[in-house]
């Protein structure tokens, strides 16, 4: 399949996809993410080594588009919960 990522035209096909992808650990991330046999990868990542640009040089929706056209499963990564304590006095440590 033809597709367009950062001005370049590419010809992508889901084998070749899993081919380039082979050996490759999955970086932690956020935002858009490509999931590629059992491992989800950022797809940044994905994007970087099939067309061997910059990760700067691209979006990662122009990634998820071109995925999602050759029948790949994207989606967004849960975003980070922030663990805030917030202390309540209770009746035992309050002093009157």
């Amino acid at each position: 399949m033809r597709c367009v990522i950062a001005r370049f035209p590419f010809d992508l096909t889901k084998s070749g996809v899993l081919d380039s992808m082979k050996g490759v650990k999955p970086e932690p991330g956020t935002g858009e993410f490509v999931t590629i046999g059992r491992r989800q990868y950022p797809a940044k990542q994905v994007g970087e080594v099939l067309t061997r640009q910059d990760r700067r040089d691209f979006s990662a929706q122009e990634v998820v588009r071109a995925m999602t056209r050759l029948g790949f499963t994207c989606g967004t990564f849960p975003a980070a919960a922030t663990a805030t304590a917030t202390v309540v006095p209770t009746a035992a440590t309050a002093i009157v």
